[in-house]
């Protein structure tokens, strides 16, 4: 199986609780077993990852870019303001791998200031406004550009 690691920014482990009208009522332990069963689906091994703390999210793409894995990535508020996330994001598109981009609620329909991503134009695509299923099809989308 190949390793994807599916990296989760700020507040995303407040899932369930946090404004569950835009993200469900669903936690991060009802995501990482999706994401999990669904990688399994698609011969991939899901490391599920949480943090709030951005230098941690950095440190994880670049093991990512050191171990040549994929990325499922959802930078969170991150996504809108972190060119340090940016450049780290490049780092391992630059090396050729697949980072997605993907986001749970779609930021284009939500206030102004979520409506710039950072990130989004160095990643390899953007998935984003299909709650957990957005986590799905990114995997599907990182299943289908392996070698």
């Amino acid at each position: 199986m190949t390793r994807v690691l599916v990296l989760n920014g700020p507040n995303l482990g407040r899932l369930g609780v946090r404004e569950p009208d835009v993200y469900g009522a669903a936690s991060l332990a009802d995501l990482t077993e999706a994401v999990r069963g669904w990688g399994a689906e698609l011969g991939l091994e899901a490391d599920v990852r949480q943090t709030d703390d951005e230098a941690e999210l950095i440190g994880w793409l670049h093991e990512a870019v050191d171990a040549r894995l994929p990325v499922v990535l959802n930078p969170a508020a991150f996504t809108h303001y972190s060119y340090a996330l940016r450049d780290a994001a490049a780092q391992v598109t630059g090396a050729g791998l697949v980072l997605v981009e993907v986001h749970l609620s779609n930021p284009l329909a939500r206030e102004a200031f979520r409506r710039h991503s950072a990130v989004g134009p160095v990643a390899t695509g953007t998935i984003a406004g299909f709650g957990f299923e957005s986590y799905h099809l990114a995997l599907r989308a990182v299943a289908a550009r392996l070698p």
